[in-house]
């Protein structure tokens, strides 16, 4: 077993755990059941997790980022990055592709079309769910490889671990009569998914890092399926924004990877 001591976890919501109790920071909208608190957790380490539901990649790096549900702000994650920290778990990115805003703005949409979030998020996607393209997964690899490069100057000898993002839909699973989409969204949203996929890999290889492929270990369990390891669409809105994500189960699945991983 590695003799790591210092755990520290980056990234946007797929990291924080929306929606699953118990709830660590209210306004980062982080679960104290996420797979870092359960990592270590299992393996007896400190932790410092400073992962925050809504941040992109520049949140990490350099940019302030402010809370979803308040009036709360949270500096770039890098400056609470310690530098004997000893593994850092990064999951982020989703939010530069638009993936989960894109996702509960086309549910709402046919679910909920009187949710007042609806007008809000309606400027954010004018043109609703963004396309994956060549030009956007490129920038989108940059800005993750921007994260790793952060790391290492300032933590150069952790192990920098990138876990992907749990699948959440699956084109023989998340039939539009298992979803909240059609067949056409359905098929956008899985090319913005792939695109993720793509930029961790993309990413993991120029820098040279371990990866924890989430997807692939979720498939079978996801949107649809008769063992989700993600949440359903929640519309009350003290609990909407863990819609999509990862549930306990999904992040204990993910945890017991990386107990693996680590050990390696």
């Amino acid at each position: 077993m590695t003799t790591a001591k210092h755990l520290v976890a980056l990234g946007s919501s797929f990291a924080a755990g929306p929606g699953i109790e118990p709830v660590a920071d209210v306004q980062a909208m982080r679960s104290s059941n996420n797979y870092a608190h359960q990592l270590a957790r299992r393996l007896g380490w400190q932790l410092s997790d400073l992962s925050v539901s809504g941040a992109t990649s520049a949140n990490v790096v350099d940019t302030p980022q402010q809370s979803q549900i308040g009036p709360g702000q949270f500096p770039p994650q890098l400056e609470g990055l310690p530098g004997n920290a000893d593994v850092v778990t990064v999951t982020v990115g989703g939010n530069d592709l638009q993936f989960s805003g894109s996702m509960l703005y086309t549910a709402l949409k046919h679910a909920e079309p009187s949710s007042p979030l609806l007008e809000m998020m309606g400027l954010m996607f004018p043109n609703g769910i963004p396309p994956a393209s060549e030009d956007v997964i490129a920038e989108a690899t940059r800005s993750l490889v921007a994260v790793i490069d952060g790391i290492r100057a300032q933590a150069p000898t952790a192990r920098v671990v990138l876990v992907d993002y749990l699948t959440v839909l699956e084109a023989d699973i998340s039939t539009p009569e298992a979803t909240p989409f059609t067949v056409e969204e359905l098929s956008k949203l899985l090319a913005l998914q792939s695109a993720i996929e793509r930029v961790f890999a993309e990413a993991a290889a120029l820098r040279d890092v371990d990866l924890l492929l989430a997807s692939e270990l979720g498939r079978g369990h996801s949107l649809g399926s008769a063992d989700p390891w993600v949440q359903p669409l929640h519309t009350a809105l003290d609990k909407i924004g863990g819609s999509f994500h990862p549930n306990q189960a999904g992040m204990t699945a993910i945890t017991d990877d990386l107990v693996g991983l680590l050990a390696d």
